[in-house]
């Protein structure tokens, strides 16, 4: 990941992609797009199409990025429970970044399970990046102790 670029990358995924919480497949897709970014593990964001209906509800509060645009925030909700800020999209990205628009990704530390292909995720260190860690993607990586001023 050190060789992904700035701005960053953004590319079309072939392997299968799911997100699980509380038991349910939240999310499962063919159509995923990733953003490969300097410093980070990919981050995957799916179609809403792809996405369950009616377990995501809008939450207040939103957080720019240089590349993308200003982010929006959503908090999953499958039968009792709930992960508040599980996942973010973007309503209005910047025109680099407009395949993106309204999809959602989702951080791997904040839903039961995370998967591309037959990989399960690890998620990105810290409370911010939501990058997804899977074998082939080498850190250090933005979150891990003393990368705060990366």
């Amino acid at each position: 990941m050190w060789d992904f670029p700035r701005p960053p990358r953004l590319e079309p995924v072939a392997a299968r992609v799911r997100v699980e919480f509380n038991r349910v497949v939240v999310a499962d897709t063919t159509r995923a797009w990733r953003v490969c970014e300097t410093a980070s593990p990919p981050t995957y964001y799916i179609p809403p199409d792809d996405i369950t209906p009616g377990l995501l509800v809008p939450v207040p509060g939103t957080s720019s990025c240089e590349w993308k645009g200003r982010a929006t925030y959503w908090t999953l909700r499958v039968g009792q429970r709930s992960s508040r800020n599980a996942a973010w999209s973007y309503p209005a990205p910047s025109l680099s970044y407009l395949l993106i628009r309204d999809h959602l990704a989702f951080y791997a530390g904040r839903v039961d399970a995370c998967h591309v292909g037959d990989t399960r995720v690890m998620p990105q260190p810290g409370g911010f990046y939501g990058g997804w860690i899977t074998p082939d993607v080498v850190g250090p990586f933005k979150g891990e102790p003393g990368t705060e001023h990366w």
